[in-house]
C-alpha cells in the first residue's frame, strides 16, 4: 500500500507555514483543520496552510509537498492511531471511537491520492465556494531515469488543466514598493 510523507525540496514552508511540517512525517489532506473557520477572513501563514498545505500528523504542522512513498498495514495502523489521537487532543472530538472512525477517513482519503507511482509529488490547492472547500491536486513526477529528487528537476505536471481564478500581476506588485 501506500500512503503520503511530507517532503521539503527547499526551506520555503519553513517561512510560510506556522508550523511548518518536519519532513518525513505521514501526512493528510489536513482541510478539516479549517471546518469552523471562515476561509475568507483567514490572513498570513493560516491563509497559505488553507491554500495550499498538507497537514503533517506528528507536529501538526503544514508542508507544501508530500510525496507517495509505500508503507505498510502497521504503519498505516499507527497513522490512524496516531491521528485519532490528535483529533481527540486538539480538534475537540468528543471521544476515541469517534475520532478513530475520522482518522479512518482521512487517512483513506490520502490513501486514495496514491493512485500514481511511488516517489511522485503532490501538490493541493484549496479553494472556498458557495460555502464549500474545494481541493484539487496536482502531481509532480521526476524526469525519466533514476535520478535524486531535486527542486526543479520535474517534467510531468497533471491536474492544471482547471483555472484557480487567481493571477497575480508582478508589474502591479512592483509599483507598491513601501517607502
Amino acid at each position: 500500500m501506500k500512503l503520503l510523507r511530507t517532503i521539503r525540496l527547499d526551506p520555503s514552508d519553513t517561512f510560510i507555514f506556522d508550523p511548518p511540517a518536519q519532513p518525513g512525517e505521514w501526512a493528510v489532506s489536513g482541510a478539516f483543520v479549517f471546518w469552523h473557520r471562515d476561509p475568507a477572513v483567514l490572513e498570513g501563514k493560516a491563509r497559505t496552510a488553507f491554500r495550499s498545505g498538507f497537514l503533517g500528523v506528528g507536529s501538526l504542522g503544514w508542508s507544501t509537498l508530500v510525496q507517495i512513498v509505500e508503507a505498510t498495514e502497521s504503519e498505516r495502523a499507527a497513522l490512524v492511531e496516531a491521528l485519532a489521537r490528535r483529533l481527540v487532543e486538539r480538534f475537540g472530538a468528543p471521544d476515541l471511537p469517534t475520532a478513530h472512525a475520522a482518522a479512518e477517513d482521512e487517512v483513506s482519503f490520502a490513501e486514495s491520492l496514491c493512485g500514481h507511482p511511488q516517489d511522485t509529488l503532490i501538490a493541493v490547492h484549496r479553494t472556498y465556494e458557495d460555502g464549500n472547500v474545494r481541493e484539487t491536486f496536482r502531481t509532480l513526477r521526476p524526469r525519466q531515469g533514476n535520478k535524486p529528487v531535486r527542486a526543479f528537476s520535474f517534467l510531468e505536471v497533471e491536474g492544471e488543466e482547471e483555472a484557480t481564478g487567481e493571477h497575480v500581476n508582478l508589474i502591479s506588485l512592483a509599483g507598491q514598493r513601501p517607502k
